[in-house]
């Protein structure tokens, strides 16, 4: 009848195969075995057709009769609200213990939840529960047990509706008021961050407005919420030498109609000012390492006049040329808080220095940059640069030897892995085994296939030449 009721409700529910199903059978066979020797109730879930929600196939009772719930609840769905290491094992594959859960009978329970793999595939989770509702309970001073225990209950399960995870704030101070603003529920928690910070939170009725919350009185807040879609207020603030992040939810209950939960991010503060610290570190020697670039060019400039050689005056230019192109990424990421840079500013920085390099020359050239925009890292950005001043550098040099106008085009595209960047121009292209001989190529070729790990093809003929780059993000 089991095997029957695991078919029936697979063929129903999931996306799972005959192979699928007949595995997730065998396993359901020692179920009860195991429900035994735990002494606790096992489940095998499956993910459902929904994907953000999985159904119990098979609940495991000990023979002990020792079960959390009043009768069975095979067929019910286990939400990520209520369950989230059930559907987080399914997104990793990963085995969880220790995550706290609320059942489909408001209980709160501790999991452990183990995959079911077949053939590389989590194509169903174990579940061992453990009950914790005491635990819960016993983290929380009520003023009058009998009256405010079931309104706590009430409370999570408001919460949860509102699609908070319970393990987002089980951890930290939770406080709820009535609708006069007087503290009736807190936990041990709350109690040590106010310590912390000189307040006695021993005693109840306490009034919202000397909590320190905020600069907004209980009655402002409530106005707030109410006029909120959401009913959620979310804010941070220093007290003292301490941060907090307040959320404060208001509840549809006739007892408890506040509820605020507090984290201490204090730590997080500090790490975030040492962020800042670095990224300003690191941006001022971006722009060092630009400026000394910028020297080594303007030696070189020097040396090049007094070069006699015509050649060596070219091969000084194109180092001035490609120095500056390392340069101008230096200098973008001077600008950025992070090692990324848009790969458009890059290109565009490349083109304005070749432009300025022809200023003197007697040819019009008009380079257009084309295309999407998207971050990238500096080594990659530097790499691309280099490629860019080259092949627009070759365009100029060589792809216009009979012409006096020409146009050259830099085109970026591509989705969120793979992307590609082609180089054209109207000039008049160049043989195969010339391009060989090119030190500028050589470059191009090489760091294309180093440092991006991409592919290059070139196409060159009499009207022109065009030189695709493919790489992946």
């Amino acid at each position: 009848m089991i095997n029957e009721d695991i078919y029936i409700l697979s063929k129903k529910y999931t996306d799972l195969n005959q192979d699928e199903i007949n595995k997730i059978i065998d396993v359901s066979k020692s179920l009860n075995l195991m429900a035994d020797f735990y002494d606790c109730d096992i489940f095998i879930d499956v993910l459902s057709k929904y994907k953000e929600e999985a159904i119990v196939l098979v609940h495991g009772i000990p023979s002990s009769g020792k079960s959390l719930y009043s009768s069975t609840v095979v067929g019910k769905v286990a939400s990520k609200e209520r369950e989230p290491g059930v559907l987080k094992t399914f997104e990793t594959g990963l085995p969880s213990k220790d995550i706290k859960a609320i059942t489909q009978e408001n209980k709160f329970v501790k999991q452990r939840i183990v995959p079911i793999d077949h053939l590389g595939k989590t194509i169903g989770v174990l579940i061992l529960e453990q009950d914790i509702s005491s635990e819960i309970t016993k983290d929380f001073n009520l003023e009058n047990n009998s009256k405010y225990e079931e309104s706590l209950m009430t409370t999570f399960n408001s919460l949860n509706n509102l699609s908070f995870s319970l393990t987002n704030f089980l951890d930290d101070a939770i406080l709820i008021f009535n609708n006069e603003g007087l503290l009736k529920v807190k936990n041990f928690k709350a109690e040590t961050y106010y310590k912390n910070l000189g307040y006695d939170l021993s005693s109840y009725n306490i009034h919202y407005d000397d909590l320190l919350i905020g600069s907004e009185s209980f009655i402002t807040v409530l106005e707030e919420l109410i006029s909120k879609e959401n009913s959620i207020i979310s804010k941070e603030a220093q007290v003292n030498e301490s941060y907090f992040s307040f959320k404060t939810i208001l509840l549809n209950h006739k007892e408890l109609i506040l509820v605020v939960i507090i984290k201490d991010i204090t730590d997080i503060k500090e790490k975030e000012a040492q962020i800042v610290s670095k990224s300003v570190a690191l941006r001022e020697i971006h722009h060092r390492v630009k400026n000394n670039l910028q020297t080594i060019a303007s030696l070189l400039r020097l040396q090049s006049r007094r070069c006699e050689s015509e050649e060596a005056k070219n091969c000084l230019k194109e180092s001035v040329s490609r120095i500056l192109a390392i340069a101008s990424t230096h200098e973008l990421l001077s600008q950025e808080v992070s090692d990324n840079v848009n790969i458009i500013e890059v290109i565009t920085a490349i083109t304005n220095n070749i432009k300025r390099s022809f200023n003197n020359s007697s040819k019009i050239i008009d380079i257009n940059v084309i295309g999407e925009d998207f971050q990238i890292d500096s080594d990659r950005a530097t790499s691309i640069s280099l490629i860019i001043n080259e092949l627009i550098q070759n365009s100029y040099d060589h792809g216009f030897k009979d012409k006096e106008k020409g146009h050259i085009y830099v085109i970026v595209e591509g989705n969120s892995d793979k992307k590609q960047m082609a180089v054209i121009d109207n000039g008049v292209g160049f043989k195969e085994d010339t391009s060989s001989k090119s030190l500028g190529l050589t470059i191009v070729k090489s760091y294309v296939k180093d440092k991006l790990r991409g592919e290059i093809s070139i196409d060159s003929s009499d009207r022109g030449t065009k030189v695709k780059i493919d790489f992946k993000m």
